[in-house]
């Protein structure tokens, strides 16, 4: 991490804020770098694991990066993340289950990917979510059921935990950039699916439930409100505690965090394998999430896209 700091800095990459941002100050990007890094090196001292993972991430996080060098063609860049899950899938081996479990698997992944990239805006919120999700599954794989090597779990917390050494600061010395939230994510969801490919139990996805609550209700108010929904904007709630609310952003990241170790702790407590289960309660939380927001932010914040900075 050292050493990519000081190249960083010397070649200038560099996070400028803007409108969008939730931060003031000139940033080093990419620091996420060392998630791939960590899985690279896991890989080489555990006998070549997971090959085919692997390389994946390496294609996946070698298109972020340049990314977050200079933006990349927007085909490019989805081509690769295709190849990439498609690795994954084989990895997994998918392709023995019908296409449309595949195809769904697919939407989910990708979907992931992007929700995991979007949730990476203030310090701190990529690592400390990162870091429950990955303790969470690293208990669940010792006291549960193994459905992976314990090392690539404990390999990757220890390369978030250096990310956060230098990110969970009220003021961040870097950033993730696109190379460290994709690949994060990348990785998350390999873990996820590896775990319920193993149990059968599609009740893991909650394991991501806080930042997929915070990504679907912002979409589904960036509809009503007919936004382009591809567009770049900072209408998460997230956003909306720390910029209009003005918390602080280790604060909200913290939040974030608690309500997931929360959400983690139920789930495995009470591992209910029912596909009913999994529909009751991301319906119930939507529906409550949603109202949440509505009573925080206000219709006209919502509904409209009017904030306490614009008036």
């Amino acid at each position: 991490m050292y050493l990519y700091l000081q190249i960083a800095n010397r070649y200038n990459i560099i996070d400028e804020p803007n409108k969008r941002s939730s931060h003031a100050v000139y940033t080093i990007r990419g620091g996420g770098i060392i998630f791939p890094i960590g899985m690279l090196l896991e890989f080489i001292f555990s006998g070549y694991q997971y090959g085919w993972f692997i390389v994946g991430l390496m294609f996946i996080s070698a298109i972020s990066f340049l990314d977050d060098l200079k933006n990349q063609d927007l085909k490019l860049r989805f081509s690769i993340h295709l190849l990439a899950v498609s690795l994954l899938f084989y990895q997994l081996d998918f392709y023995v289950f019908p296409w449309y479990i595949v195809l769904m698997s697919l939407i989910f992944v990708i979907g992931g990917i992007n929700a995991i990239n979007f949730m990476d805006g203030i310090n701190g919120i990529t690592g400390s979510y990162s870091l429950i999700t990955l303790l969470s599954l690293l208990y669940i794989n010792i006291e549960y059921i193994q459905f992976i090597n314990h090392m690539i779990i404990i390999a990757t917390i220890t390369a978030v935990l250096v990310f956060n050494f230098f990110n969970f600061r009220r003021i961040a010395r870097c950033f993730a950039g696109d190379v460290g939230s994709v690949s994060i994510a990348f990785i998350l969801l390999f873990f996820i699916l590896k775990l319920i490919t193993m149990t059968g139990n599609l009740n893991y996805i909650l394991l991501l439930l806080v930042y997929g609550l915070d990504v679907v209700t912002t979409i589904f108010f960036r509809i009503l409100r007919k936004e382009n929904i591809f567009e770049a904007h900072r209408s998460h709630f997230y956003q909306f505690l720390v910029n209009e609310k003005s918390i602080p952003h280790l604060k909200v990241s913290f939040i974030y965090g608690a309500v997931q170790m929360a959400v983690n702790l139920c789930l495995i407590l009470l591992p209910i394998n029912k596909i009913s289960y999994l529909a009751l309660i991301l319906t119930t939380t939507s529906m409550f999430f949603v109202a949440y927001r509505l009573f925080v932010q206000g219709k006209r914040s919502l509904l409209e896209g009017v904030h306490i900075s614009d008036k």
